[in-house]
């Protein structure tokens, strides 16, 4: 047996027979560490080979879905789990991983969570403190990941299990390979073990992973080529919300999220998002725009706030919190020019209401008109909806799937649209909102 030793960079994968400064793939600094493979002698003995196939000869098999009981992940799941599938969620720590997956082994029930962080004890608190059933789920509280394999093959020949969590894969190692756990060599070792076991036992598995300062998932970046979903969940930990997005998912669509409140049962879907981001039955005020903004599939109505004050500075501040800075250095950039708001000697903040975040350009002209509303301090009238895109020339574009914005803001009772249907420039539209 001997020892391979390889570099490879944390941030694409790219192998080097020796250690580089900077990553000939992805231009990332400091990036390699050292990957040490096994390799044993190659077998003399003769391979079959194995017969191909053409897709006239192939027999369709669509995916099984078995529900989360969660309603929110099984929207991003694109219907449930699948036998086999392996899943690896990410996020912050803290910001409520295990917490949903307690819920979803207890929803499920039969199930098996093994952890390497905490031991069974700490579990039991926080289970107790969500309700998890007593008898519903199996803890094991082990590293080896050999270990956890052996008695998850032992528990399946009495139990069938829905699925299975593995909390965290950077905090499991094997013995087959040098290495502390999560390292690179460990990580990939570990998930391949846990991916092969998931396939030949028709279990579906949910891997727990760890994000580096940089806010991307700790361990090689191949990672998220072995499993089949990737699922990533993020929100600010002073807020209650949550919010779970697909980057990957082989079962299902990838452009599905779901919003979660936390609380002290744990995390709840939020069936009605407009709860959370808006104030339905307050009055009209300066400096307040309401839009629609598309998340996948979902329209959601949020409130966009605007502050525009003087300010004594020689560079005025700009503040932003839920959208891009960038974008908001544009926006303000063409309201100067062809809507004649001086706003080069006042300060501008601005906020999505609510604690979401969004890139979402259906939302620059809510934008626009929150700042122009807080200049002139006029409210915008009344039971409005603001919705469009903001060219640099001053032109507003249609957004995509308008009509689904405007009528999801109909079942609310807002029947005023400001959009691109209604008025071209930037300058009409303020003009003829803020005319009284």
């Amino acid at each position: 047996m001997v020892n391979k030793i390889q570099f490879v960079c944390k941030e694409c994968g790219h192998e080097s027979a020796k250690w580089l400064g900077r990553c000939p793939n992805c231009n990332a600094w400091a990036s390699f560490v050292e990957f040490s493979e096994s390799k044993g002698p190659k077998s003399k003995n003769k391979v079959e080979a194995k017969k191909t196939s053409y897709l006239s000869e192939i027999t369709e098999k669509r995916a099984q879905y078995t529900s989360t009981t969660i309603d929110e992940l099984d929207n991003v799941l694109g219907g449930g789990l699948v036998s086999g599938q392996v899943v690896l969620i990410a996020g912050e720590p803290g910001i409520g991983k295990s917490t949903l997956l307690l819920a979803l082994v207890n929803g499920m029930g039969a199930s098996i969570y093994v952890s390497g962080e905490e031991s069974v004890n700490q579990i039991k608190l926080r289970a107790s403190r969500m309700g998890v059933a007593a008898s519903a789920v199996a803890f094991l509280d082990e590293t080896d990941i050999d270990v956890v394999i052996a008695t998850l093959e032992a528990e399946a020949k009495r139990i069938d299990f829905k699925v299975i969590v593995i909390d965290s894969v950077q905090t499991m190692y094997t013995d087959d390979l040098g290495g502390v756990p999560g390292s690179v060599g460990q990580v990939k070792s570990v998930t391949f073990k846990l991916i092969e076991f998931s396939k030949r036992a028709g279990i579906p598995v949910v891997l727990v992973g760890h994000v580096t300062k940089d806010g991307t998932v700790a361990g090689p970046s191949t990672l998220a080529h072995m499993v089949d979903t990737v699922l990533w969940l993020e929100g600010d930990k002073l807020s209650p919300l949550r919010i779970l997005r697909s980057i990957k998912n082989r079962f299902g669509a990838t452009d599905e999220v779901g919003i979660f409140q936390m609380q002290n049962a744990g995390l709840i879907s939020a069936k009605d998002a407009e709860s959370i981001f808006l104030d339905l039955a307050r009055k009209d005020v300066p400096g307040s725009a309401l839009s629609c903004i598309m998340e996948g599939t979902r329209p959601i109505l949020v409130e966009i706030q605007a502050l525009v004050v003087p300010t004594k500075l020689a560079m005025p501040r700009r503040v932003v919190h839920g959208i891009d800075p960038k974008k908001l250095e544009l926006i303000i950039a063409v309201l100067a020019r062809y809507s004649g708001l001086k706003l080069y000697e006042r300060d501008v903040f601005v906020n999505v209401a609510g604690g979401i975040k969004t890139r979402e350009p259906g939302i620059d002209l809510a934008v626009a008109f929150a700042i122009a509303s807080s200049y002139k301090d006029k409210p915008l009238p009344a039971k409005s909806i603001v919705v469009g895109e903001l060219g640099l020339l001053g032109e507003i574009r249609e957004s995509r799937e308008e009509a689904k914005r405007i009528k999801r803001a109909a079942k609310q009772g807002i029947t005023n649209s400001i959009t691109a249907g209604k008025y071209r420039y930037i300058r009409d539209a303020i003009l003829s909102c803020f005319k009284n």
